[in-house]
């Protein structure tokens, strides 16, 4: 009997990248109101620290459930030498660089929102999804079908009615600075699938790795404002914890988790409902209303990435074309 190959079960990864999307998209509000009551840089800093305390205290808690279940004297004593919480080399190398990157998208997108609404962030930074693909190149199986980039385009004019439902005004700095942050996403997401592919790296110990980068990286600058945060409101507090635990400890593993199993450019399309649910939280939280035009970009942002992550996949999973599988030998005489 010949085995028939089976195609992997995606729709537990495709609801973890759902999660984050939906996560992200409440990051907006909650960026906007702690920045306005706290220095973006601070904001910054305690995000990343908050983050690796937690992730931190996760992999702790994990070797420490680890070393209960170690049976015998040589298992405990392999536990402590190799030490379970520690990172790999790989895993400190490879989150050092995905830190810098990661915490460079931040960076800009903090300082993104803080100059324009939290809607248009949401709105603007969709644009990942056309700039992803291009950047990861169909994850070496070749040129992206045509058809994947019609569901991005379609993407596209979605973000142009979401943009236009919410007033869409001439761009300022803070509409620029969501572009610019868009394209760093972008080149983040990509990087994140060629690093991690096929490599034996565990996602919270990397997922830890770049928070402690981006922590000692904003310490410095964030000095000034750390004061201001004793007087604090318990909102501006309750938005920078979402921040850190949701926005940063959860995406941050979740992303890398999903993108290991399925690929940068499908991740992207998932990713890119987040303006949609940037809108349900504007107007579920922020009092925002729905316009006919928001409503249809929401239809079709849905659409095109449900139609876009069906080719991404059909493309992935296709075997080689004829011209690609090497050449049968000829039989001689």
């Amino acid at each position: 009997m010949v085995a028939v190959p089976t195609v992997p079960d995606t729709r537990r990864t495709d609801l973890v990248l759902l999660l984050v999307a939906i996560v992200w998209g409440s990051s907006y509000l909650a960026a906007k109101a702690a920045t306005g009551a706290v220095p973006v840089l601070t904001v910054l800093f305690v995000r990343y620290a908050l983050a690796a305390l937690a992730a931190a205290a996760v992999i702790a808690a994990g070797a420490a459930r680890s070393s209960r279940r170690s049976t015998g004297r040589s298992a405990l004593l392999r536990t402590h030498r190799r030490g379970p919480a520690r990172p790999r080399p790989a895993e400190l190398r490879y989150g050092a660089v995905l830190g810098l990157t990661q915490a460079a998208v931040l960076a800009i997108e903090t300082y993104g929102v803080a100059h324009t609404s939290a809607a248009n962030a949401g709105l603007i930074i969709s644009l990942t999804i056309v700039l992803t693909p291009l950047l990861d190149g169909g994850a070496g199986r070749g040129a992206l079908p045509g058809r994947f980039f019609a569901a991005a385009g379609l993407c596209v004019l979605a973000v142009g009615l979401l943009m236009s439902g919410t007033g869409l005004h001439t761009p300022g700095l803070g509409d620029l600075l969501m572009l610019a942050a868009a394209v760093v996403r972008a080149g983040h997401v990509a990087l994140v699938g060629r690093l991690t592919a096929g490599r034996e790296l565990r996602p919270m110990h990397l997922t830890a790795v770049q928070t402690v980068v981006g922590t000692v990286l904003f310490a410095a600058p964030a000095v000034a404002g750390l004061p201001g945060l004793a007087h604090a409101s318990a909102a501006t507090w309750g938005s920078l914890l979402h921040l850190a635990l949701f926005c940063s400890v959860f995406a941050f593993l979740a992303q890398t988790w999903a993108v290991q199993r399925s690929s940068a450019s499908r991740a992207s399309l998932l990713l890119g409902t987040e303006p949609v649910w940037a809108v349900a939280v504007g107007i579920g939280l922020g009092g925002e209303r729905l316009t006919a035009p928001a409503a249809l970009g929401a239809v079709l942002m849905v659409a095109g990435t449900y139609w876009g992550q069906a080719v991404e996949r059909a493309h992935r999973t296709a075997p080689p074309a004829a011209a690609d599988r090497p050449a049968e030998p000829v039989p001689t005489a």
